[in-house]
């Protein structure tokens, strides 16, 4: 699809969703993840007695447009009513019926139930790695707290029991944790865990890496990673910061504690790539809560959101590859 595809009048001012949804129609890998989904989807012959099924690449934009804005399955049967812009996006401009918050439901159950958000990463990544934006030589680990509601006003009284509390700082958080392996030279995510929030980061560490990578860099709370069971396979080494406490002690006056300081602030600066996807879902598409009760969804729907903003960060450098 183009600008006139989409039917965009190509003699007035575009907003900034508009050119969001042209640059990011032309680098989601549409016809790859299609073939990755449609085999685990009915098709439009098995319908029986009801209403042919919407296209796979229909739903696909559809639940695209959900996880870039942030919308829930009724929200986002409103907007595609309310907005001729998502529907020429989705493929339904004059349609005689749009998908319902029930159709919407049932195709993210069926990325679930098949467990399609880390086969949509790997298929994105594999085609970035094609283009050679993703080099696999070293990995940046890291992880961010998304929140959940802590209120026990509703339907069941209680707090999600899969979420947990734990303490940053001064300050409690309530809610799960996303840990996340990037490429240490693009920022791309590779590997997505997630996991109550109490959990500790670096239990986590060995399930972030690829195992093709030589060098993995990680803050303070990764101390003693290269000693633990679950990472002693990783043929990798280990860059690990140095506490605040020590780092602060060093003696910078010193020959040696200049080049100390030095090697922090380099591995500072290679890691400080991994916070990159986090601002990106959180700022970007306004994932700051999680969406639905339970690990297993939310990670899922944070995989996916990964996998769209690796997308987004290198849009510009696939659009140039385009026009080249």
């Amino acid at each position: 699809m183009n600008q006139i595809t989409l039917g965009l009048d190509p003699l007035h001012k575009k907003t900034r969703k508009e050119v969001f949804l042209e640059e990011m129609n032309k680098v989601v890998p549409w016809h790859a993840l299609v073939a990755l989904i449609q085999p685990h989807a009915r098709g439009a012959h098995q319908a029986l007695g009801g209403r042919p099924p919407f296209a796979v690449e229909t739903m696909l934009r559809i639940h695209c447009l959900q996880l870039w804005w942030n919308l829930s399955d009724p929200a986002m049967e409103e907007e595609l009513h309310e907005r001729p812009l998502y529907r020429r996006f989705v493929g339904l401009d004059g349609a005689a019926r749009l998908p319902d918050e029930s159709t919407i439901l049932r195709f993210r159950h069926l990325l679930e139930k098949h467990q399609l958000a880390p086969q949509v990463l790997g298929t994105i990544n594999a085609g970035l790695a094609h283009q050679g934006l993703l080099l696999k030589t070293g990995t940046v680990v890291d992880a961010t707290i998304i929140a959940a509601p802590s209120s026990t006003k509703n339907s069941s009284g209680e707090r999600d029991p899969e979420m947990h509390q734990t303490k940053k700082g001064n300050q409690w958080h309530f809610g799960m944790k996303a840990h996340i392996g990037v490429d240490a030279d693009s920022g791309l995510v590779h590997s997505v865990v997630g996991t109550a929030a109490n959990v500790n980061d670096v239990t986590q560490a060995g399930a972030l890496v690829h195992g093709e990578e030589s060098d993995v860099f990680a803050d303070a709370g990764y101390q003693g990673v290269a000693k633990r069971e679950e990472t002693q396979g990783i043929e990798a080494n280990w860059h690990v910061a140095m506490r605040p406490g020590k780092r602060k002690a060093l003696d910078k006056s010193t020959p040696m504690g200049e080049i100390m300081d030095k090697l922090e602030q380099a591995k500072a600066r290679i890691r400080a790539k991994v916070e990159h996807p986090f601002r990106v879902i959180k700022q970007q598409f306004g994932h700051a809560k999680v969406r639905y009760r339970g690990l297993a969804k939310n990670t899922a729907r944070l995989t996916m959101l990964f996998a769209l903003s690796n997308l987004w960060m290198v849009r510009k450098r696939l659009l140039n590859i385009e026009r080249g």
